[in-house]
């Protein structure tokens, strides 16, 4: 009788413990999708995926952006909240979002956010597929899962068409700076082995004359131009625009490296736009004027 009693208790016991894991459980996931939601209230602190979530129909979700957000022109009537080095917590959190879009290195904010349980999709710059990449995960964060794969698809078909436009001819040892000090060659920044600029640089046909460094961009001095001696140098300025007598200010200071290839052939090549340092939509733009001004 004693071990009846025991037998039953034992199976009372067990479905006991079964019931609280399978509530446990059912809570666990309840949370989990709850944390899936489709966002209606979005912050972006990244201008390049702020362009992103426009593009794939995810615009009239965003309630506020970063300080450096100018694009595309809804943006620049919404609330900032500062940026990737002082983002604005408390504003952030009064703005009550159910999803920030953050950078990977903004490593206190992502605590914070954390702390109210404020979910936040985690960004982190790429390769030039890194953009599609982007595209489509946010279509699925954000509920345009299809118009994103519209858009990365019609991204990948244009760059596939420069690609394929350029194939078979000659590849020029290409420089391309994104950066210098004004009016001089000093601290000149220029992209390296990999990266989306690399990328960018590599579909328009041209060959990266800092391809050997394993990173996105590089700090170079005027000997290594002299050392690397490349067939052409692509500039990117963020004007808008330059007139005749601001052109000529930019192209100025490259005189000095008369030996150089590039500069003896007249191919230094500035090319003007915001959005050509942007990892985002508009890049097959950039792409095409580089595939232009390397194979005219």
């Amino acid at each position: 009788m004693i071990k009846m009693l025991n037998t039953k208790n034992t199976k009372i016991t067990k479905t006991f413990v079964l019931s609280l894991f399978f509530v446990s459980f059912v809570a666990f996931v309840l949370k989990d999708v709850a944390a899936q939601e489709t966002p209606r209230r979005i912050i972006s602190l990244v201008p390049n995926v702020t362009e992103i979530l426009f593009a794939i129909g995810a615009g009239p979700q965003v309630i506020a952006v970063s300080t450096y957000d100018v694009e595309p022109p809804e943006v620049r009537s919404l609330p900032t909240v500062g940026a990737l080095v002082d983002p604005d917590t408390e504003r952030i959190i009064a703005l009550r979002p159910d999803l920030v879009i953050t950078y990977g290195s903004q490593a206190d904010l992502h605590t914070q956010l954390k702390a109210v349980s404020i979910p936040f999709f985690d960004y982190r710059h790429g390769g030039l597929d890194h953009i599609m990449v982007t595209m489509r995960a946010l279509g699925q964060r954000t509920g345009h899962v299809e118009q994103a794969d519209r858009v990365a698809r019609a991204l990948e078909t244009a760059i596939d068409a420069v690609r394929n436009r350029v194939a078979g001819k000659p590849r020029p040892k290409t420089l391309l700076v994104f950066g210098r000090e004004p009016g001089s060659l000093r601290n000149i920044y220029a992209s390296a082995g990999k990266g989306f600029l690399h990328d960018m640089l590599t579909v328009a046909g041209g060959e990266d004359v800092l391809k050997d460094i394993d990173k996105e961009s590089a700090q170079i001095s005027t000997e290594t131009i002299l050392a690397r001696r490349p067939d052409v140098i692509i500039e990117l300025n963020a004007a808008n625009r330059l007139n005749d007598a601001d052109l000529e200010a930019v192209l100025s200071p490259w005189s000095a490296l008369s030996s150089v290839p590039a500069v003896r052939n007249k191919r230094v090549i500035i090319l003007t736009g915001s959005g050509l340092t942007v990892p985002g939509p508009r890049v097959i733009d950039g792409i095409e004027r580089m595939a232009r001004a390397l194979h005219p």
